[in-house]
């Protein structure tokens, strides 16, 4: 397993040659959430958290120069994978670095996976990662919740503390409630999830007693801050359906061949 600096080092150097090549690019996933914990990074090692690729968005509109761009960094198009994509009528690419053995995924405008978060007009209120509440936003949306994704949920809360308007290393918590108002199906995973990791916390012996109470408060903020934004009259419709019909997008697992 690659120590986890090279995967860090590596996406700051993308992101910082992409801004002089004048492409928007950001961070997210894993690394963004490792880039953003710095106080308490000591817990990525605790939580026994590994990394394995890197995460990038950006828009459409420099989609025709980034294949160039990652060939000259020695990045190889995943030539398979753009063609799915394509008929899929998704916006995603895959780049890998075989002879360092790395692979990078890069998502255009927003991220369609379980649900769609949509990351236009807001790649410029952060560098070089997408904002913390689109960071937490794109791993709460994950239905199908895996312990990776919990534990880098728990490092950022024990982090950051939640605000209610955009500001540097804070959570936006109205930005989050407010976007999950008007949709009860993206509401329903991304609280059904907080809730998730909230009490899985209490599993992990790594965690101290201090680490617990400050996470479970954080999530008992936000929470608060989404059940008391008022909800729009599609979600009100959207609720009274519930789980009956399925609230989610099936993410389908493809098979990624070089």
């Amino acid at each position: 397993m690659k120590p986890l600096s090279e995967f860090i080092k590596e996406a700051l150097r993308v992101v910082e040659l992409a801004k002089d090549a004048e492409i928007t690019l950001r961070i997210m996933g894993a690394c963004a959430v490792r880039i953003h914990c710095t106080r308490y990074e000591y817990l990525f090692e605790k939580l026994s958290r590994e990394l394995t690729d890197i995460d990038f968005c950006s828009y459409s509109k420099f989609k025709p120069n980034m294949r160039k761009f990652f060939e000259e960094l020695g990045y190889k198009p995943r030539e398979y994978m753009f063609r799915y994509w394509e008929r899929a009528g998704l916006p995603r690419e895959i780049y890998d670095d075989e002879k360092n053995q790395r692979t990078v995924d890069v998502f255009y405008d927003e991220l369609s996976m379980c649900h769609k978060i949509n990351f236009r007009g807001r790649l410029e209120l952060d560098y070089p990662t997408i904002t913390l509440s689109d960071l937490l936003l794109e791993k709460m949306q994950i239905v199908k919740l895996n312990e990776k994704d919990v534990k880098d949920m728990i490092i950022l809360l024990r982090e950051h503390d939640i605000a209610e308007k955009e500001e540097k290393e804070m959570i936006n918590g109205k930005y989050i409630a407010t976007l999950l108002s008007k949709d009860w199906c993206f509401y329903y995973t991304v609280t059904t999830n907080l809730k998730r990791v909230r009490d899985f916390s209490k599993s992990y012996k790594a965690l101290t007693r201090e680490d617990l109470d400050d996470v479970s408060l954080k999530v008992d903020h936000l929470l608060q801050i989404i059940e008391e934004t008022p909800k729009s009259l599609k979600w009100k419709v959207r609720q009274k359906i519930g789980t009956k019909v399925k609230w989610y997008t099936e993410v389908e697992e493809v098979p990624y061949p070089r």
